[in-house]
């Protein structure tokens, strides 16, 4: 039999896969600290169904589910139902509201976002829907799933649950992402290289003031704290297109933008990086002349360059070329960010490649 390995916390995945497996029976109330993906939890299950997204807003449907958001503090009682006078039979008719597409008998996916926030006669008309999937008095289709998100109660933004509602739901703390596993998504999702390379040369950034000896982390969200910048998944994230769009606008006004995203501790911190993206030597010319290329001293250099490669590599010949390069490189840590990253958002590149076998051999200690 195998071991269990208890935590206190499940990865953005491992909620991701409970809520789509349960969540027809089960309500889980996702739980973490300040832009570490929650809400992003209702595109990923989505997704993990074969279904296109585009944004919450849309509310769009599918062969298979309706997906619907549902921003919770921002709503009111005749924004979810209401009981309107039927005048010939003296009589009040309860009326759904077209949010939750009742009409169509399609199942559902439910996310009632931010959920602790909302107003407590609303969490009232929240609770029957996810313990019974009803929408005041109408039933959802069968197979709907209903999920909800909120912060951490030590968080200090204004969380709060019905005592009652506590023990009838799965409260699921969400832990916050490795920097490893944020860059996959960055990668995917082609974040500027800059803020990819800080945050591989930064884990720090991505540790939890819940974690130990944090104290004097200045990067990552404290409760106790005035500073309402600070870097997370989602301010990294929102960062990008100031970067990628620094053409448009003073290093004044860049740097003044990635202090009022991430905080002034990353804006100071990420300088460095950005000042020598335009000076690295190119994929191109790596490919062609992978022996003789020479490797930079400056670390955020190379790391750049290494994700600049992972953007662009799509052939074996040029795999094989550009890790005569990497094996150049005398530290090996830096080198499994190169494989990690080949591994993880080009896999079927990486899995079949030759020399990147022989590098997972030689290094598997590391690993």
């Amino acid at each position: 039999m195998s071991k269990v390995n208890f935590k206190l916390t499940l990865n953005f995945n491992e909620v991701k896969d409970l809520i789509n497996a349960t969540g027809d029976e089960v309500t889980c109330i996702v739980v973490s600290e300040p832009g570490v993906g929650k809400s992003s939890l209702l595109a990923a299950i989505a997704v993990d169904n074969g279904d296109k997204w585009r944004k919450p807003s849309d509310n769009y449907e599918s062969d298979k589910y309706d997906y619907i958001y549902v921003d919770c503090p921002v709503k009111d009682m005749m924004d979810i139902a209401a009981s309107i006078p039927n005048h010939a039979s003296k009589t009040l008719e309860y009326y759904v509201s077209s949010l939750f597409k009742l009409g169509n008998g399609k199942p559902k996916v439910i996310m009632l976002d931010e959920f602790m926030k909302a107003p407590k006669l609303l969490q009232i008309i929240f609770t029957r829907l996810m313990l019974e999937r009803t929408v005041g008095d109408e039933p959802l289709p069968v197979g709907s799933k209903v999920f909800g998100t909120s912060n951490n109660s030590s968080d200090g933004v204004g969380d709060a649950m019905l005592g009652h509602v506590g023990n009838r739901v799965c409260l699921v703390p969400m832990s916050k992402p490795t920097h490893d596993a944020w860059n996959t998504w960055a990668t995917t999702n082609m974040i500027a290289r800059p803020i990819r390379a800080w945050a591989a040369m930064n884990p720090k950034a991505f540790k939890s003031y819940l974690d130990p000896d944090q104290t004097d982390n200045e990067y990552i969200f404290k409760p106790s704290s005035a500073v309402k910048q600070f870097v997370s998944p989602r301010s990294l994230a929102k960062c990008s297109p100031v970067i990628l769009k620094r053409d448009k606008y003073s290093e004044n006004a860049m740097m003044g933008a990635l202090a009022g995203i991430a905080g002034e501790s990353f804006a100071k911190s990420i300088a460095a990086f950005i000042a020598v993206e335009g000076k690295l030597l190119k994929f191109e010319e790596v490919v062609k002349n992978p022996k003789t290329t020479a490797v930079p001293d400056n670390v955020s250099a190379l790391v750049m360059m290494l994700f600049e490669a992972v953007d662009k590599l799509d052939k074996h010949d040029d795999l094989n070329s550009y890790m005569e390069f990497v094996n150049r490189i005398k530290s090996s840590e830096i080198q499994s960010i190169f494989f990690t990253m080949i591994m993880r958002t080009k896999p079927k590149l990486g899995r079949y490649n030759q020399e990147i076998g022989k590098w997972a051999t030689d290094n598997h200690m590391i690993m």
